[in-house]
């Protein structure tokens, strides 16, 4: 049963399982934008589920899914507009060097090998990227120093998380694709949050869900205040 947090007739927030992709691909699994509208048909709803952002398939957490194609297009614009914030959590290995800060960098994705990579200077394909991060927490575990990292960020770029850790030397763990080497957790991260005006009466959404109470979450406190208590 999919866990809907919020809705009404024109947009619905849920929680994506990590493992489900956000919307059908060439494997023909399940995914979340037919999960939905089946929930929608079953009782009856005539609206039409609308795909309006994408958490990779081995991502959980919080995603927004619109009901028609005029909500569609007015978070879509939100979006664009940089006016829809997106936090995640994520369990990196080794710690970054400042408990707070800004990586930007220039990325490159490789559509043959479904890769990111951090590139030096413009060029044909390459987008420029940028988030923030603060560091919640740090401790040993049976892989070495984990650290638990809140994103928030500025740009929506494929892997982006993923890859601007990795390239520092803190790739998250269980994301073998960006040099973990622990095999125990998927990729440790979740979408935390979602901050946005409702696109129809200018209502301010804000909704957080914690991750699961599993490996690697569970070796750190979530301090989501980030006073290190």
């Amino acid at each position: 049963m999919i866990n809907i947090v919020y809705e009404d007739n024109d947009l619905l927030v849920c929680i994506k399982p990590a493992g489900v992709p956000s919307q059908p691909d060439l494997n023909r699994e399940v995914d979340m934008t037919t999960i939905l509208q089946n929930y929608l048909n079953d009782k009856k709803d005539g609206s039409e589920i609308g795909l309006v952002h994408r958490l990779d398939r081995n991502v959980g957490g919080v995603m927004v899914f619109s009901k028609n194609k005029k909500t569609t297009g007015k978070l879509s614009d939100t979006i664009r507009n940089r006016k829809f914030a997106k936090e995640y959590l994520t369990v990196v290995h080794n710690c970054p060097g400042e408990s707070t800060g800004v990586f930007k960098d220039l990325l490159f994705k490789d559509t043959s090998k479904n890769k990111t990579y951090v590139v030096k200077r413009l060029r044909k394909g390459v987008k420029q990227a940028s988030l923030e991060y603060q560091v919640l927490g740090t401790q040993n575990s049976p892989s070495g120093v984990i650290s638990l990292v809140k994103v928030g960020l500025h740009t929506g770029r494929t892997h982006q998380i993923r890859v601007q850790f990795a390239s520092r030397k803190l790739p998250l763990v269980g994301d073998g694709k960006y040099g973990s080497r622990d095999n125990r957790w998927d990729i440790a991260l979740w979408s935390y949050r979602l901050s946005f005006k409702h696109p129809a009466n200018g209502e301010e959404i804000d909704i957080m869900q914690n991750p699961p109470n599993m490996y690697p979450w569970n070796l750190l406190e979530l301090d989501l205040d980030g006073d290190g208590q």
